[in-house]
């Protein structure tokens, strides 16, 4: 059973480029590629941005939100209902860095084999036995589009969430190297739930950044009606940054400089969300270093070497809003239970450093 489907016909699959005797020359080690400066850096960044909104019209911020968080080498949960553009979105962000790209629908008879691969007879080699190769799985892509991930079985989730922790898959006792870059996008659709498996807590802190997509607006969604992008405009998109450009930007991200101020404000943000009363689970250190990551591609893309208070709060709530859980027993809960609004008090509250 292999539930993938591979829409960018025009380029390579990972799967037909994966060394048949194993995956470790997938992670596409290169010479760093030179970028003269962050203002360089942060002009490709914006070329990479004005491609994927040609695909994805009206939503500047969401997709924002998706390239800073391919550029901290996070993951993307998008959690919305079906047919705002989630899928385009992942699809033009492939298209725009010349990458890989394979798309998995997750049901419940998905097994984890279906992702990370397995091994099969190799009969190659005629005069001898057959002996056994690692075939690469769907996840051996640049960018890959777990779709509806809260329909599959716990334990598929898992093989994927362990793959995206550690960055690479284990097969029968040997250890295979995912591409570099890699980056998840993974959907959900929150008003299902017959027949879905929802993502502990454990499991969301995986994701960088958890986002809505939303509907367009009046104007934006005539612009769709009249041009359909998904269908036209997709297919047109050329890449604007190559593999090795974006690996070298997300190095350069990681250079940005966050002073001890802004370690200091962050702290405190998080420490705020372990002591507020109407929240059960704060945020843990990995969210914490994920907020921080997250602001550093921010000031990249701004052209900037540092970071400032801007950088921190603007992510705030995309990076922290999934990391904590309310108090069952808390007055002060929303409705439908979900702690934004918790995130958006801390962050008001919370004095910015000058």
């Amino acid at each position: 059973m292999h539930r993938v489907r591979e829409p960018d016909e025009a380029g390579s699959s990972a799967i037909e480029r994966a060394d048949p005797r194993g995956v470790e020359n997938m992670s596409d080690a290169s010479p760093p590629h030179s970028l003269v400066s962050f203002d360089t850096a942060a002009g490709r960044v914006r070329a990479l941005l004005d491609n994927i909104e040609r695909a994805v019209r009206g939503k500047p911020e969401v997709v924002l939100q998706t390239v800073s968080c391919l550029v901290a080498r996070g993951h993307l949960l998008i959690e919305d209902v079906p047919g705002v553009g989630k899928t385009t979105l992942a699809r033009a962000t492939a298209r725009s860095i010349e990458a890989d790209f394979n798309r998995i629908q997750f049901t419940s008879d998905l097994l984890p084999s279906d992702l990370v691969g397995l091994s099969v007879p190799d009969r190659s080699d005629d005069t001898h036995a057959p002996g056994f190769r690692f075939q690469p799985g769907p996840l051996f892509a640049h960018v890959v589009l777990a779709d509806e991930i809260n329909r599959a079985h716990p334990k598929c989730q898992s093989a994927l969430l362990e793959a995206m922790s550690e960055q690479t898959v284990s097969v029968d006792g040997t250890t295979h190297a995912l591409p570099a870059p890699w980056f998840v996008v993974a959907t959900q659709n929150p008003l299902e739930h017959y027949g879905t498996h929802p993502l502990p807590e454990s499991q969301l802190d995986r994701f960088m950044m958890r986002i809505e997509v939303g509907y367009p607006d009046r104007a934006h969604e005539a612009d769709i009606l009249r041009e359909d992008p998904a269908a036209n405009a997709l297919t047109d998109l050329e890449p604007v940054i190559d593999l090795d450009e974006l690996r070298a930007i997300q190095e350069l991200a990681a250079q940005v400089k966050f002073t001890d101020d802004l370690v200091a404000y962050l702290l405190t943000l998080v420490e705020e969300t372990r002591q507020h009363e109407a929240l059960e689970l704060g945020v843990s250190p990995r969210g914490a270093i994920a907020l921080r990551r997250a602001a550093q591609s921010r000031a990249l893309i701004d052209g900037r070497d540092y970071c400032i208070p801007e950088d921190v709060r603007e992510f705030a709530l995309p990076v922290l809003g999934h990391r904590v859980a309310t108090r069952l027993s808390s007055g002060a809960r929303s409705a439908d239970g979900d702690p934004s609004w918790v995130i958006r008090e801390i962050v008001d509250r919370v004095p910015v450093p000058l």
